[in-house]
């Protein structure tokens, strides 16, 4: 008698997982609600039994791809569901050892992590500090931690990084500026004064897929005033990017999810101030009073007016080699004061969701702070019912349920 060696016992329990799986067919009813959906992420719980699955069939045939993590939370795209209906598909088992094609992918190149969708660059992180672009710039300034460049489907620079008027501007990046901290007040957004930096501890994952690609990347808020520099924030960055807008108005879309915990047992204060928090810096193209345009969630398009003001999204773009481009920020509606108050800067490419804006707060030990962020880039000029949309579809996604 032939012995079963420990590879054939492996094959033998995938074998009889998927055979097992196959017996008793899931079926996915989705529900829209009270939204039409195009290219929503829906998202649900798949039973242990259920995850070799990775596609979905739906009524007419048609194969769609569906992602499922380590923790068996699934995810696929829904492309096009009216509002009140409802869509059933059906779980369909893979071959033994399934390879989806990943049109999301995310590579390490040197200190950056390279995130494309069908091999397209999107956007890049920059983890450790980055290589300061011109000589005049010192050492100070150097920074990690932050999103840039980001990129239009067609190509088009849509971010800045060290412009030369505000060289502590990065991409897309998240610092707190007027803060007190044990008594000391150091600042996380003025890095040129040297009263703190945000610094980039470590990647701890990265993924790719047919559905989403990301990564999951940790950093500190060094207070830099204190006898030695002192850590006051913990933070954890998870980005998304879905493999959405392919259509014939194509667009990039992306999840920023920020978690902030304090280092130590002392809060971080953060008095009044009008701007600090999630910012994004338009391209150096863009620098000028009549060359950035906004477009505000309540439909404000003047910079000035619009400055100050709470929004769900907004919307910042210019010309590119002559051709509008631009970048729409969504605001999670459970962020801490959503709609999240803005600042609007009156004559350069800048936007901030700025929650200091209200107020006094702090974010206190055993209270981690969550901020949850949607970017859209788009070539072209900003479209408010495609981005009502969007926003919608974020905030009040679609539900689906096991049958």
């Amino acid at each position: 008698m032939r012995k079963s060696t420990p590879a054939t016992a492996i094959f033998l329990f995938a074998v009889a997982l998927v055979a097992r799986a196959a017996e008793a067919p899931r079926r996915i009813t989705v529900f829209a609600g009270d939204y039409d959906r195009r290219d929503s992420v829906v998202r649900f719980t798949l039973p242990a039994d259920a995850r070799p699955f990775h596609e979905l069939q739906d009524e007419r045939g048609n194969l769609i791809a569906i992602q499922t993590d380590n923790e068996g939370q699934a995810c696929f795209i829904e492309q096009d569901l009216k509002r009140g209906s409802v869509k059933t598909y059906r779980l369909i088992a893979p071959e033994l050892e399934p390879n989806p094609p990943a049109g999301v992918q995310v590579a390490r190149e040197g200190s950056r992590l390279k995130c494309t969708i069908s091999e397209q660059p999107v956007f890049y992180y920059q983890a450790e500090r980055s290589e300061l672009p011109r000589p005049d710039i010192k050492p100070i300034f150097k920074r990690g931690g932050y999103l840039h460049p980001v990129l239009t489907p067609s190509g088009k620079l849509i971010t800045d990084d060290y412009p030369p008027n505000h060289l502590h501007h990065h991409g897309i990046w998240f610092p707190w500026t007027k803060t007190e901290f044990e008594g000391r007040q150091p600042d996380f957004w003025n890095m040129g004064e040297g009263k703190g930096t945000v610094e980039f501890v470590a990647l701890h994952q990265t993924w790719n897929g047919p559905v989403h690609g990301g990564f999951q990347t940790r950093h500190r808020f060094v207070d830099l005033t204190a006898p030695e520099p002192r850590v006051a924030l913990n933070e954890t960055w998870q980005v998304t990017l879905y493999n959405v807008g392919r259509g014939a108005a194509r667009y990039w879309m992306f999840d920023l999810v920020s978690t902030q915990e304090c280092a130590t047992a002392s809060p971080l204060i953060l008095p009044k101030y009008y701007y600090g928090g999630l910012g994004v810096r338009g391209n150096w193209a863009w620098n000028g009073k009549d060359k950035t345009f906004f477009l505000a969630s309540e439909g404000e398009t003047d910079r000035v007016k619009g400055n100050e003001t709470r929004g769900r999204w907004c919307h910042i773009s210019g010309d590119v080699d002559g051709a509008r481009a631009g970048i729409a920020v969504l605001c999670h509606p459970d962020n801490f004061r959503a709609p999240q108050p803005m600042r609007l800067h009156p004559t350069e490419p800048f936007f901030c969701f700025a929650p200091s804006q209200l107020g006094d707060w702090e974010i206190a030990p055993g209270k981690p702070l969550v901020s949850r962020y949607r970017f859209v880039v788009t070539d072209g000029p900003a479209d408010k019912t495609e981005l009502e949309r969007l926003w919608n579809d974020y905030a009040h996604p679609p539900t689906a349920r096991i049958e």
